[in-house]
């Protein structure tokens, strides 16, 4: 019989970690567990425990239930102000599905409202074998050397305009504050808006969207940007990020380049693929931050 207290003993030392017992491991795993219940409990005065094998271990703690095996990971709000932020956020992105229910044009709004963000450390791999094509009743599946060759990180900045769905993206090397007024201004976002339109933009707090740099650059042109920040730690509610994993799972998914070039020119590419058939980014549960 294994008796209530020793039960409670087993449930406490799955609560702590193995390394404040003295060893390697981060986690309990239910044979270490078991294996520190038979060198200890008897000592600690559950003698019903002095032959505990896994099986019984996973039993007590099925009764709870408590997975000391498992790690599931979390943001910790760090922002005083989250919720305020987040509210702000999502009152914006309720006025842009109003508007876009409206007969008039997006083009003819007298504010446009982008999601932006920079997708770093994009990596630009190399077969270092060709790849095997598919073969009917032999191979039915692409055949892939396991080994490749690393050339390298490429970031890409992108807005997506949450009227259209239509994408603007710059491909770099890194992504400075000089990277990031590069994408603001020329050619890309002030250029491709009318100047009448205020271009309100919904991005994180990283150091190149608030650097003296950029602060300096929206200062010559007045009335143009409008920022809404995204909580810190909570990039999740940036809608761009729902462009970044279709991209993971469409072109950018098991990709093989023989130079960083190419990588910039698929992605580049890429984004001209999303642009000819574009789909608006719709933010749709706004109660959860009542659940």
């Amino acid at each position: 019989m294994i008796t209530d207290d020793a039960k409670a003993w087993v449930v406490n030392l799955a609560c702590t970690k193995p390394k404040e017992h003295g060893y390697a491991a981060e986690i309990w795993s239910h044979s270490l567990l078991a294996q520190h219940a038979r060198h200890h409990a008897p000592e600690a005065g559950h003698e019903c425990l002095n032959h505990a094998a896994k099986a019984t271990i996973q039993r007590i703690l099925k009764e709870r239930p408590l997975q000391p095996h498992k790690v599931r990971y979390f943001t910790e709000n760090r922002d005083p102000e989250f919720e305020k932020k987040m509210h702000k956020v999502l009152v914006v992105y309720k006025e842009v599905n109003v508007q876009n229910e409206q007969p008039t044009p997006s083009q003819e709004l007298p504010i446009v409202t982008v999601s932006l963000d920079e997708k770093p450390g994009i990596q630009a791999t190399k077969n270092v074998s060709a790849d095997l094509p598919p073969l009917p009743g032999k191979r039915p599946y692409i055949g892939r050397d396991y080994h490749y060759e690393r050339l390298g990180t490429l970031s890409l900045l992108a807005a997506l305009d949450l009227h259209s769905g239509h994408v603007i993206a710059q491909v770099h090397e890194h992504h400075r504050s000089s990277e990031f007024i590069s994408l603001l201004k020329e050619k890309e976002l002030d250029a491709f808006y009318p100047d009448a339109r205020l271009i309100r933009i919904i991005l994180d707090n990283h150091s190149a969207h608030i650097s003296k740099e950029t602060m300096s650059y929206l200062a010559t042109r007045p009335n143009r940007f409008l920022y809404v920040h995204t909580p810190k730690h909570g990039s999740w509610l940036n809608l761009v990020e729902t462009l970044f994993g279709k991209m993971a799972r469409t072109f950018l998914k098991n990709i093989r380049v023989n130079s960083k070039d190419e990588l910039r020119q698929r992605i580049l590419q890429g984004i001209d693929e999303i642009n000819a058939a574009p789909v608006v980014h719709r933010w749709k549960n706004f109660d959860f931050a009542k659940n």
